[in-house]
């Protein structure tokens, strides 16, 4: 159910079908533990997140290099491939 969720809300903020179909990634990273699609919880919303950084160009990199970091954020395991895929989908692009 939550992975629909996840989908949907990919969909509506204009993201491809490639890029849906990674939406699962942000459920086994567990991005979905503190980032939710329309409301804030822990961290801001998937349509925040698209919101701000629709913008930025290296918006994928500069997020992945803070996650991996742990800084601003905690620190997140996973392939830089994984990592790329999760920010991808959560952003939209």
């Amino acid at each position: 159910m939550k992975i629909a969720a996840l989908l949907a809300a990919c969909a509506m903020l204009g993201a491809t079908a490639a890029y849906a179909a990674d939406a699962d990634i942000l459920t086994s990273k567990g991005c979905v533990k503190c980032h939710a699609p329309d409301t804030k919880k822990v961290g801001p919303s998937i349509k925040d997140m698209t919101a701000k950084h629709k913008d930025n160009k290296n918006a994928v990199d500069d997020i992945v290099a803070k996650l991996k970091s742990g800084k601003g954020h905690p620190k997140a395991s996973g392939s830089d491939e994984e990592l790329k895929a999760a920010v991808a989908a959560s952003i939209g692009r």
